[in-house]
């Protein structure tokens, strides 16, 4: 059975972007998702379609085909107020690199990354971490089924369901959901999301 729309493909992979391994999955947490649903990035999708089970995929995606160029309208200047939990400025979070959750003015959960600290403001990256990257996949597939029609209604992992109001993208396998900044340029605030963003594992 081929890779194709509506099927359920499982398979590993290893990413690496600036000559470091990045992200994978092994056989033993292979990553699955339905073709074909934009779950996964539209070029990887393309690149591994109409393969089978065994079959070994290389490609290489640039910033365009991935995550997009950098864009420095998403860098945005908040006030060290705003990382404010029960009263006390969380000064240990505010570190270069850090990956905050932040709520944005309509309710939505967005990740941010602490870009720069100044003596009274925080500026937060809301780019998506790979924004910019040239993206190396290497992997193979597994195993390709037809997917249920439970599975086409809801999702592989229960993604079509509500959330409420939070919007899941896809499932990284660890009970966590993993939310893209949808580019509507709106403020952001600390929300005292501690370690992760739902936690009802995106």
């Amino acid at each position: 059975m081929k890779v194709e729309k509506n099927k359920v493909v499982s398979l590993t992979y290893e990413l690496i972007v600036d000559g470091r391994l990045a992200d994978k999955a092994d056989e033993s947490r292979p990553l699955d998702y339905i073709h074909g649903t934009h779950m996964l990035l539209p070029k990887f999708e393309s690149e591994v379609e109409g393969k089978e089970p065994g079959e070994s995929f290389a490609f290489t995606l640039t910033p365009e085909e991935g995550y997009g160029t950098f864009d420095e309208s998403r860098l945005v200047d908040l006030p060290k107020e705003a990382f404010t939990v029960d009263g006390v400025v969380r000064d240990d979070l505010l570190v270069v690199g850090q990956i905050i959750p932040m709520i944005s003015d309509s309710g939505h959960v967005v990740q941010g990354t602490v870009y720069k600290v100044g003596e009274n403001s925080v500026t937060m990256d809301f780019n998506h971490p790979m924004a910019g990257k040239t993206l190396n996949f290497t992997g193979k597939v597994m195993e390709v089924r037809d997917a249920t029609e439970k599975e086409l209604t809801e999702g592989l992992h229960g993604e079509y369901l509500p959330h409420e109001g939070k919007r899941c993208h896809k499932h990284d396998g660890d009970g966590e959901c993993c939310h893209k900044h949808d580019g509507d340029g709106e403020c952001c605030h600390h929300g005292d999301h501690e370690g992760g963003c739902c936690h009802d594992k995106e």
